[in-house]
């Protein structure tokens, strides 16, 4: 699948834009701040319902509009599907799939895309949210089903903080609380499938990791992948957790629980954390606060890699993605979107990355400078400037 046409309408810095796009590599050049990220972006939303730039979507709609829309006509084999999100100020947001209404969380059915940003070498070296967020954005691209398993549990979490923050107020004690209980089997119930989706998915991505690290680092340095959970005790249990936030790693295992159920060791785990839940007024143990640990040649990545070994492995992370998505797919590669990261490495690894790509349908990229994009792409240019596609 390839994307034939983007048009966009009070997005961002763009007023109205269109731009026709062909399968095999194009280049987005132009200078800092003129729009070429927010063209990408807008992609990346509607395959992952989220921008890799803001959890907020107003923050998308153009200065002074109440809404904004992005629209693509996407193209596989002979077939043709027009996919558009109608992101609003001050209602919900609306999505179609040619011209008929779906729900917005449905996007990801219709449309598949990987980027990576610079913002993406937070995965390894930053706080646990972006690594859960990779890996949520992942597992509904895969099955977007998920996307309301995910919310769900979102929600008991909010309701169950709200609840044990009452009780602390209150000084009530656990037995004062049956209300409680029944929330517990619902965190679990949500929660445990969560953490076997994301177990299942950590699996598939070892394999695939390890060739994209090889590919673009040019060392076997044996990239590993592991979950971190709370349940187990390697979670974070800082006062500010919520959900979605960052929770630091702890001296738990990452693995270890053999062949015991999730459900039964989410349980366990809630019940020993019950003291500290009412005193703190929080939902200290479950899928929002548990981590993905990168190793590099045994060691955590977090600490002890490079910068470029960093980056190696963020790069890894989403080209293994994509190949994942690709595996899955019955209408072709996901697109990918590279956003200004040939500027970041150096030149052995310009010319690795050219070759891992090298093989999608559809390669979309954005430079601030032509010659940090090696020529043996064979690229075609689209030139941006303020808000506005100037020349293709």
């Amino acid at each position: 699948m390839h994307v034939k046409r983007l048009t966009l309408t009070d997005f961002r810095n763009y007023r109205a834009a269109e731009v026709e796009l062909e399968p095999g590599v194009t280049v987005f050049v132009g200078p800092n701040g003129q729009g070429k990220t927010n063209l990408v972006e807008s992609l990346g939303y509607l395959a992952t319902v989220g921008s890799h730039r803001t959890s907020v979507d107003q923050a998308m709609i153009r200065a002074g509009q109440d809404a904004a829309i992005v629209r693509a006509l996407l193209r596989h084999a002979d077939r043709e599907l027009l996919v558009e999100v109608q992101l609003n100020r001050g209602a919900a947001n609306r999505a179609q799939v040619n011209r008929s209404a779906v729900r917005t969380r449905e996007l990801p059915r219709y449309f598949s895309s990987v980027l990576f940003a610079p913002e993406d070498l937070a995965l390894v070296r930053g706080e646990p949210s972006a690594r859960r967020r990779f890996i949520d954005e992942l597992l509904v691209q895969r099955a977007p089903r998920l996307a309301g398993t995910q919310a769900d549990y979102a929600r008991v979490v909010t309701q169950r903080n709200s609840l044990l923050k009452s009780a602390r107020a209150q000084r009530l004690q656990a037995a004062q609380l049956s209300t409680l209980e029944i929330w517990d089997e619902r965190l679990i119930e949500l929660g445990s499938e969560l953490i076997d989706r994301r177990e299942q998915l950590v699996t598939e991505l070892s394999e695939p990791v390890h060739a994209a690290y090889q590919a673009v680092a040019g060392v076997d340095q044996h990239p590993a992948i592991s979950q971190r959970l709370s349940v187990l005790g390697a979670g974070g249990d800082d006062d500010d957790a919520e959900v979605g936030a960052s929770a630091p790693g702890g001296d738990g295992p990452a693995g270890g629980r053999a062949s015991q159920p999730t459900r039964e060791l989410f349980r366990a785990a809630l019940a020993g954390v019950r003291r500290k839940e009412l005193e703190r007024g929080l939902t200290l143990v479950g899928p929002h606060r548990d981590d993905l640990l990168f190793e590099l040649n045994g060691l955590p990545a977090k600490g002890y890699a490079s910068h470029g070994e960093s980056w190696s492995f963020a790069l890894a992370l989403k080209l293994a993605s994509a190949e994942l998505l690709r595996a899955d797919s019955t209408t072709g590669d996901p697109v990918l979107v590279l956003d200004d990261v040939f500027a970041e490495l150096d030149a052995n690894r310009r010319r690795a990355l050219a070759g891992a790509i090298a093989g999608f349908e559809q390669v979309l990229i954005t430079a601030a400078v032509l010659d940090d994009i090696p020529s043996e792409l064979g690229a075609r240019l689209v030139r941006i400037a303020a808000g506005e596609v100037v020349e293709a």
